[in-house]
C-alpha cells in the first residue's frame, strides 16, 4: 500500500492485516467510492455505438416501467420477466412486426448492465437468467406455431456478387469509391461503424498489401492483413489505391471513405456515418441486378461463408473479422455451408 492510500482509507494501518467485516464506516465508505469510480472509467470508455444501445434498452425499461406501474430501479427476477413478456407483444422495425427475439434479448443485457454501472443498483448474480428461460420458452412456442419475428440473419454477399457489383460501379468518383469501400469491408470482415471510423493512415502498405487497422471496434481493435487479390478486378488492395489516388486523400488524419455530393460527385467534407456504409452497400447490389437486398453486415457474413467454402478454419475467420473464437452468430454462418460439408 502506498502512503496516499493509507491516508484515503484509514483502517489500512502497518501490522496484522484487517479483515474485509471489520472494515469501519470510513474505509466502507472510501472502497464504495473507488468502486463507484472504477465503473464510471469502464463506463465512459464503451464505444459510442454501445452507449447508445444501452441508453436505448434502458428508455425501453422505463416505457415499460410507466405502462406496468413498476418502480423504474426494480430490476429484479420478476420483473425482467414481466419485461420480457411486455416486449413480446411490442411491434417491431416493420408495420405489422413484433419485436425480434435477439433484439428482446438485447434489451435485457443493456437493463441489467445500465441498472449496474449507471444508476449504481446492486443487483443479483444471475439476475436475468429467469427472464431468458421465459424468452427462450415464448421462441419455442413461436417456431412450432410457424411465426417470424425480426429481419432475420443478413444475405451473406459472397465473391460471385463482389464481382458482380464491381464490375456494375461507374467509372466515376462515386463508383472508383463503392468498389473500394465494398472489397474493403468484404476484405476485413468490418462493422459499419469499423469501415466509417477508419483514417487514411489506418490502411498502411506493404510489400504483401495492406495492414488495415480496426482501430475503432464493438470489441477490440485489430490489425487486420490484408493481400492482394488473385483478381485485380475484386482486389481491395487495388480498388484502395485507385480511390485514394482518384480523390487525393494526402491527409493521414482524414476520412478513409469520404461523402461525394448526390449529383455532382465532387467530395464533401467528412467521411460517411455507420448507416452511410450500409446504404452505399445496398445501392451497390441493386445496381449490379442483384435481387438479393444487400446490408451492411452482409460483407461481414459473407467473409465467413466465402472462407469456409475454402476450408478456413472457424478460429482463424473469427480472428479476422473480430468474432469470440466459439461465437455462436459466427456459427450459424457457418452452418450454411457446414450442413452440406459434414453430413452423413
Amino acid at each position: 500500500m502506498t502512503e496516499r492510500q493509507v491516508t484515503v482509507i484509514g483502517t489500512l494501518q502497518p501490522g496484522a492485516p484487517v479483515r474485509p467485516e471489520e472494515f469501519d464506516a470510513a474505509t466502507r465508505a472510501a472502497l464504495e467510492h473507488i468502486d463507484g469510480q472504477a465503473v464510471k472509467v469502464v463506463a465512459d470508455h464503451r464505444s459510442a455505438n454501445t452507449r447508445k444501445g444501452y441508453a436505448q434498452d434502458w428508455a425501453s425499461w422505463g416505457k415499460f416501467c410507466a405502462a406496468s406501474e413498476v418502480p423504474l430501479f426494480a430490476v429484479t427476477p420478476g420483473t425482467l420477466v414481466m419485461f420480457v413478456e411486455w416486449l413480446w407483444t411490442q411491434p417491431g422495425w416493420k408495420t405489422g412486426t413484433f419485436i425480434a427475439p435477439r433484439t428482446i434479448d438485447r434489451r435485457i443485457t443493456g437493463t441489467v448492465v445500465s441498472a449496474r454501472t449507471d444508476h449504481g443498483l446492486v443487483l443479483e448474480g444471475g439476475v436475468a437468467r429467469l427472464a431468458r428461460n421465459r424468452l427462450k420458452q415464448l421462441v419455442k412456442d413461436m417456431e412450432e406455431n410457424g411465426e417470424q419475428r425480426g429481419r432475420g440473419q443478413a444475405p451473406p454477399l459472397l465473391v460471385e456478387h463482389l464481382t458482380r457489383i464491381s464490375a456494375a460501379c461507374p467509372d466515376n468518383l462515386m463508383g472508383i469509391r463503392d468498389r473500394a469501400l465494398i472489397l474493403m469491408h468484404f476484405a476485413v470482415a468490418g462493422r459499419e461503424h469499423e469501415i466509417a471510423a477508419n483514417r487514411v493512415r489506418d490502411y498502411a502498405d506493404t510489400p504483401g498489401g495492406l495492414l488495415a487497422d480496426m482501430r475503432v471496434s464493438k470489441v477490440r481493435p485489430r490489425i487486420v492483413p490484408v493481400p492482394y487479390g488473385t483478381r485485380p478486378s475484386i482486389c481491395p488492395v487495388r480498388a484502395w489505391t485507385a480511390w485514394k489516388e482518384a480523390a487525393g486523400l494526402t491527409d493521414p488524419d482524414g476520412p478513409a471513405f469520404r461523402r461525394l455530393h448526390s449529383r455532382w460527385h465532387t467530395l464533401l467534407e467528412g467521411g460517411l456515418q455507420p448507416d452511410s456504409v450500409g446504404d452505399v452497400i445496398t445501392r451497390a447490389g441493386a445496381r449490379a441486378g442483384i435481387e438479393i437486398r444487400f446490408t451492411g453486415h452482409s460483407p461481414r457474413c459473407g467473409l465467413a461463408t466465402s472462407s469456409r467454402l475454402k476450408g478456413h478454419d472457424q478460429i482463424v475467420i473469427a480472428k479476422q473479422g473480430d468474432w469470440a473464437p466459439h461465437s455462436k452468430v459466427l456459427a450459424g454462418h457457418l452452418e450454411v455451408v457446414d450442413q452440406w460439408e459434414d453430413t452423413p
